[in-house]
């Protein structure tokens, strides 16, 4: 059984907020991380201001880990708007994250990168549905472009049930497309309502390559979003968390990422702080 250890603590580029990959590299330092999962959008839009970012961080100590790209029109203002317009999901907005996808593999392939995260969009629970069978064909060409510049393609989760997921990674696999894995955020499965976030995990815990470190509490109203609170403030069970990425002898990276609140860096260095406790406790337990 493995063990979880700060090591493998690190932080998403875009908690921060920065405005510059020198901001990104003194933030995360200050923080004592050496390890940053790079928003790549900032690479493809802004090249003039990210295009060093690599380097810049080196310098700091920093590695990135893993990159995260987004699809075009996303709207995350609802959980309706998401759903309508997130992901690989969207007819009218297909081609311009076809093109963007293809951009940011050559971008990752030139940072060295092994893996790339991306929400799919939300997926048909049904196999026999006609927008699944889109979807598989759409994800696959994602992720068989990524594979000839030498990436993983990982899912964010969330926006489905851990069983759905499993059911369309296997779907992935029938079309050849091996090289898609999960991003596992357990906030998500609470802010969405899809599910335990301990035995979401265990369900998929073979095709988990990276986890996100967030917690959330559920909304009582169904169909509304959830509230995303710094960790330990949440319904994340986090000993049982850790206890089950042991149990599953996890060895990547575990990415802090904080998207809500007023002091984000505080946040972040709470995480760090809980989490190595509970990180602690488990081991002496175990």
């Amino acid at each position: 059984m493995t063990t979880q250890t700060p090591d493998q603590l690190g932080i998403c580029s875009w908690s921060t907020h920065p405005s510059t990959p020198q901001e990104l590299a003194i933030r995360t330092r200050e923080l004592g991380l050496t390890k940053v999962q790079l928003a790549l959008m900032s690479l493809l839009d802004e090249p003039e201001v990210w295009g060093d970012v690599q380097s810049i961080l080196a310098a700091e100590g920093v590695t990135i880990v893993s990159g995260m790209c987004g699809t075009t029109g996303e709207d995350y203002s609802t959980l309706e708007s998401i759903h309508r317009t997130g992901g690989f999901v969207p007819d009218a907005t297909w081609d311009q994250s076809w093109a963007r996808m293809q951009q940011f593999a050559k971008i990752a392939q030139g940072l060295g990168l092994s893996e790339v995260s991306t929400h799919s969009g939300f997926l048909p629970a049904d196999p026999s549905s006609p927008d699944f069978a889109k979807l598989v064909g759409r994800v696959a060409e994602v992720a068989n472009c990524f594979s000839d510049h030498g990436l993983n393609l990982i899912f964010e989760t969330g926006q489905e049930t851990a069983a759905t997921l499993a059911n369309f990674l296997a779907a992935l696999d029938e079309k050849g497309a091996t090289n898609t894995g999960v991003n596992f955020d357990p906030a998500n499965m609470i802010l969405y309502d899809m599910g335990d976030p301990v035995e979401s995990f265990k369900t998929i815990a073979s095709r988990v390559w990276q986890v996100h470190i967030k917690d959330a509490t559920r909304s009582p109203v169904k169909g509304e979003w959830g509230l995303e609170v710094p960790i330990g403030d949440g319904e994340v069970d986090w000993p049982a968390f850790v206890q089950a990425l042991n149990e599953a002898d996890f060895t990547g990276n575990l990415v802090i990422e904080r998207e809500a609140g007023d002091n984000r860096i505080a946040d972040v260095r709470t995480a760090i702080e809980r989490l190595s406790e509970v990180m602690a406790q488990v081991a002496v337990a175990s």
